[in-house]
């Protein structure tokens, strides 16, 4: 059942394919073929057996919605994927796969192979916003705007540097996801009690070299620590947090009684069913709908932690949806965003006009000394 009217709205198409059945069953077959392959290279299974179990891995054209309703009876994924892959097999090659592992094994290092594209993804609109916000603020540096606090009237700031300190944090934001990525998203291989059990002392030669075919980060058996997946939940939401302060304000800067900035006129974007009159900030509407739905997200990832013993019940099993649905969220937060950042019309004279209605005159302070210091310690911010 598709539910693209209810989802594509607040997400990209791109960042549904990280996520869909298609993209989920061919980081699963990939982790079966590498590990047959790492396990022979170790000497663990025979060549012939882990090139059968690549060959059909490669092969396999599996119907996600059967294989859907068998995992909703076993409690995950692999175990109806193993057993109809086990099927497939020639007698002697059976035994060979999935040696040494586990259900979660699957399971994780499938969430971190789509974390890691959906990180990049994500990388590539937040530079566009990034970029294009630098420009605006240090073209907007010294243009005296009213600064508002508690929603009043308050000093004159420069225009520019409530530019920068968006900028700074969402810049700032995307570096922290970044750090949880590398961190968190790696390899997961411990076996049925995380102690890889049963591969002849040579599990953390298979470990690496399944990690290098993956390409993941090598690591020991994490499936008990949590704190990695909770640390990248956490760092999505800050993004998407940061992305609706941009899109909070400019939302506020865009009412008609105010009328310094506003969305820029995309077909298609902003009417109204009802009200041909209006312009909408609807990407602004799409980063702070996200905005509100991030925290809870978050917070089952957070109560999840205290998980029980080598293998918890209920809390690992519930953060691959939250983590898709923030990632997905933060997509659209962040391609609205940009587009956004990218077109924003200014209009000065309503600047100088609300300004002067405020009557606090046009001493901006240090705002343009600010403004250049929050840019250039972000200068290369996705230069990696």
């Amino acid at each position: 059942m598709s539910q693209l009217l209810r989802t594509r709205p607040a997400t990209t198409d791109a960042m549904l394919a990280v996520f869909d059945d298609a993209a989920t069953l061919r980081h699963a077959l990939a982790f079966e073929a590498e590990l047959a392959r790492a396990e022979a290279a170790e000497g663990l299974i025979g060549t012939a057996e882990a090139e059968a179990v690549a060959a059909l891995c490669a092969g396999s054209a599996l119907d996600p919605a059967a294989l859907a309703g068998e995992a909703a009876l076993a409690g995950t994924l692999a175990i109806p994927l193993v057993a109809r892959l086990r099927r497939a097999l020639p007698e002697a090659a059976a035994g060979s796969l999935h040696k040494g592992a586990t259900s979660q094994d699957v399971a994780d290092t499938i969430l971190v192979r789509q974390i890691r594209e959906g990180q990049a993804l994500l990388d590539a609109d937040l530079a566009r916003t990034a970029r294009a916000l630098a420009a605006l603020a240090r073209r907007h540096a010294a243009t005296p705007a009213i600064g508002r606090t508690l929603l009043q009237d308050a000093l004159p700031i420069g225009f520019g540097l409530r530019i920068a300190q968006w900028q700074a944090g969402i810049v700032d934001a995307a570096e922290r996801l970044r750090r949880e990525v590398e961190q968190g998203a790696a390899l997961q291989f411990g076996g049925a009690a995380g102690t890889r059990a049963g591969l002849a002392g040579r599990g953390a030669a298979v470990a690496a070299r399944l990690a290098a075919a993956l390409g993941l980060p090598d690591a020991a058996p994490w499936h008990a620590r949590r704190g990695g997946m909770a640390g990248i939940a956490t760092a999505l939401a800050i993004v998407i947090g940061a992305l609706g302060k941009m899109a909070r304000d400019v939302s506020l800067l865009a009412q008609n009684g105010v009328g310094e900035a506003r969305e820029p006129a995309i077909p298609g974007r902003g009417g109204s069913s009802a009200m041909a009159h209006k312009r909408n900030p609807t990407g602004c509407q799409v980063a702070l709908s996200a905005a509100l739905r991030a925290p809870g997200l978050v917070a089952g990832l957070l109560a999840g932690l205290p998980a029980e013993e080598e293998r918890g019940l209920g809390g690992w099993q519930a953060e691959g949806p939250a983590l898709a649905d923030l990632f997905l969220l933060a997509a659209g937060a962040a391609e609205a965003t940009a587009a956004i950042a990218e077109g924003l019309e200014i209009d000065e004279a309503a600047i100088a006009r609300n300004l002067a209605a405020a009557g606090p005159g046009v001493d901006i302070g240090e705002s343009e000394a600010l403004t250049e210091s929050l840019l250039t310690a972000r200068s290369q911010p996705f230069a990696r």
